[in-house]
């Protein structure tokens, strides 16, 4: 989340792009326990009179001499060499550390003891730890003990034990282990003190700031502009709840906010940038790094262009503060919560939603065995009830599932696109759509994002052609239908399906970068960040599809409108589908920092990103681009959220199973993040009234529906559910 050094961020990402895989190194003992050579240690089993005696000073020559282990006979996983059976037990001995050099990072105490233990270095309590263990098992040292872990020192260790009862015993050595682990263990220790002490906001804002130590300010924002590199984090406390905060600290990475992995630049004549995308168009690229220097390269410049999944936030931020230090950065980030002046409830963006009682069940469709990788998209197979299709985004793979009544349930490979797909992110596979005519001819088409060339990113729709028996996909080579370039990676398109109309319906994002800078969902010349419309049964002008001749804005294209376009204003439109009823067309619209969007779409309409992002002004630079200069009018979502309620809207259904049931006609849809499933009800495309229906178990990546009109939920972990609706009334729905 945090950008400390630039440098630092390019070695990560060479260091992920050329370092071969290397074996995990076993542990190697710097100062071995007693299990093979016993170690001599003056030892009492009186505590001493003095509270200094664990300290490097204290004299203890009136001590006893012993080889370790201490213990009793039988005392399970060690041979006890000194007989110790009193309570307590005291402990001391001088060790020098090797002095070549090593990470003392990757120092571990190993240690045996039944039961209580405390352990120091030099009076420093380096760990403690109750109860008793069954072998020698690995302990972290504190940051204040392990600073004293330097080549060639000279450090006493003292040791108190207590026994309860039973057997006992006592061992201590020391432990040189992988990076990795240390890492691990490193981070558990930050992690566990910031899940339990509550931090000071005010100082975790001091450092935040401070930019000679986190420098977090030069990379973030905080004030909602998205200035930076980084993401604004004006909501993070309203996105993210604790835990979640700490691991992306610990563990930071690109996926804490879609659209900031990052960018490495190579140019035709040996130069390389890295940084996140901030501008994008025909002439140039602009690549912001970590200390927010923004470097502007000439698209004809441009050799290769790679995006990488890590961040530009180093992997061991919490290395330069101490436990308590970290708990206050962290009280910092959760503090950060959208003003309380935004909780005003409105028509269409209720403050609070109500919960349904009972609640909605969620019921898995299959076998646990037979579950999913990433799954991003599931439809009926036309004329198959129970058997549905299933897309994997990542792994490019569609599955056919068979549930039918009264036969075994089956999992089959339907197809393998992985050769057709860039996988990452949101990205990938991400959609099906069958023909209308589908049990006749046999084609359906596929959402898809890919990079040709090394550096060209496209989104693009193909046309496919299933096996005769319609159980597989036929293997014939996928036809382009459409191929639309693509800023960068990210809001590449968010669905497919032909309309009641039988023409072929796209939802097209913005592609970035963050916040639209060039304004692409404002722009008719451009099909980014629109809702699409074209007829795959004809061609026209060359191209493998035609134009609708009842599209909205054929008699602008002279002008340079795109034809294609249905209607505009989306950032990304996640999920949308027809009312099976009344055709309605629904969209959920993912937002950018605040707010997450559901419309009702009708031809030729503005939906407002990126001069609105749901009902509020988001910026006027492209305020007046909707109409040949004239002031766009925009049309408002039907239903919006802030962060309070979820990060990520997932578009969904119209119930249209049971007439009889009290959620005939409801819209269903979700938030992918906070897996809150909603239902709703509109008039005029105006809210009349939404309820909380239940809380996915999973992440909510998509919906889906059959032909008995049943609504199904995808979870990203790999599980479908049905949706089972109670008989009782929807609670004044």
């Amino acid at each position: 989340m945090c950008c400390r050094s630039a440098t630092a961020a390019v070695a990560i990402i060479l260091f992920i792009a050329a370092a071969a895989p290397v074996a995990p190194a076993s542990a190697q003992d710097v100062i071995p326990t007693s299990q093979q050579t016993p170690a001599t240690w003056r030892y009492t089993f009186h505590k001493p009179p003095a509270d200094n005696w664990t300290a490097r000073d204290f004299d203890d020559s009136a001590w006893q001499s012993g080889r370790a282990p201490f213990g009793t006979p039988g005392t399970p996983a060690i041979n006890a060499n000194t007989r110790w059976s009193t309570a307590d037990i005291y402990l001391r001995r001088e060790i020098t550390l090797p002095a070549d050099r090593f990470d003392p990072s990757r120092l571990q105490l190993n240690v045996f003891h039944d039961e209580d233990v405390e352990i120091y270095f030099d009076g420093i309590l380096a760990s403690r730890a109750g109860g008793y263990v069954r072998d020698y098992t690995p302990m972290d040292i504190r940051p204040e003990a392990r600073k004293l872990l330097t080549p060639g020192a000279k450090i006493v260790v003292a040791v108190h034990c207590f026994q309860h009862d039973g057997g006992q015993g006592i061992d201590v050595g020391l432990t040189r282990v992988p990076a990795e682990t240390a890492s691990n263990r490193r981070r558990d220790g930050y992690r566990d003190f910031a899940m339990s002490h509550p931090g000071n906001a005010d100082a975790g804002k001091r450092l935040f700031a401070d930019q000679q130590r986190l420098a977090c300010s030069l990379c973030h924002t905080t004030d909602g502009s998205a200035s930076r590199a980084g993401p604004d984090l004006l909501t993070i406390g309203d996105k993210y709840p604790r835990a979640e905060l700490i691991h992306h600290v610990l563990y930071p990475s690109s996926t804490i906010a879609i659209g900031y992995g990052t960018t490495v630049v190579t140019t035709k004549t040996g130069d390389a940038f890295v940084g996140v995308v901030k501008e994008s168009n025909d002439d140039h690229l602009g690549v912001m790094d970590g200390a927010g220097k923004l470097q502007r390269i000439a698209t004809s410049d441009i050799k290769t262009r790679r995006t990488q999944s890590a961040s530009l936030m180093p992997n061991d931020l919490e290395t330069g503060l101490s436990q308590s230090e970290f708990a206050d950065l962290i009280e910092y980030l959760v503090s950060l919560h959208l003003p309380s002046v935004a909780d005003v409830g409105r028509q269409g963006m209720p403050s609070q939603i109500p919960e349904l009682r009972p609640a909605v069940a969620l019921t898995p469709i299959h076998k646990i065995e037979d579950r999913f990788q990433a799954p991003c998209w599931m439809g009926q197979l036309p004329r198959e009830p129970r058997t549905f299709l299933i897309c994997e985004h990542q792994t490019g793979r569609v599955w056919k599932l068979a549930i039918g009544a009264g036969a075994a349930e089956s999992k089959t490979l339907w197809g393998n696109f992985r050769s057709e797909i860039r996988p990452g992110g949101a990205t990938g596979l991400l959609g099906i759509a069958f023909h209308p005519r589908f049990r006749e001819n046999r084609k359906y088409y596929i959402q898809h994002q890919l990079v040709l060339n090394g550096n060209r990113i496209v989104a693009r729709v193909s046309e496919k052609i299933a096996s005769e028996d319609f159980q597989r996909d036929s293997g014939t080579p996928s036809r382009t239908i459409i191929e639309l370039p693509c800023s960068t990676d990210v809001h590449s398109g968010g669905g497919i399906q032909f309309g009641p109309d039988g023409f072929l319906y796209i939802g097209m994002g913005d592609t970035g970068p963050q916040g639209d800078p060039e304004g692409h969902a404002q722009n008719l010349r451009t099909p980014l960040g629109k809702m699409l419309r074209i007829d795959v049964d004809h061609q026209q002008d060359g191209k493998p599809y035609a134009i609708p001749t009842d599209n909205p804005f054929i008699a602008r294209a002279p002008d340079g409108a795109r034809p294609e376009i249905f209607a505009y204003g989306f950032r990304e439109p996640w999920r949308f589908s027809f009312d099976s009823l009344t055709h309605d067309l629904w969209v959920g619209d993912v937002g950018q920092d605040r707010i997450e969007e559901v419309d009702l779409v009708r031809p030729g309409e503005n939906y407002g990103w990126n001069v609105y992002e749901g009902f509020d002004l988001f910026s006027n630079r492209y305020r007046s681009a909707g109409a040949g200069g004239q002031a766009a009018a925009f049309t408002p979502p039907v239903f919006a959220y802030n962060r309070r309620l979820g990060n990520s809207v997932t578009g969904g259904y119209v119930y249209r199973g049971d007439k009889t049931s009290p959620f005939y006609g409801v819209y269903i849809c979700g938030d992918f993040t906070s897996k809150r499933v909603w239902g709703l009800k509109h008039s005029d495309r105006k809210l009349t009234s939404i309820r909380q229906l239940c809380t996915s178990p999973e992440e909510i990546a998509s919906f889906g529906a059959d032909d008995a009109g049943a609504i199904y939920l995808v979870g990203y972990q790999g599980t479908i559910f049905r949706l089972d609706f109670p008989a009782a009334s929807a609670g004044g729905m």
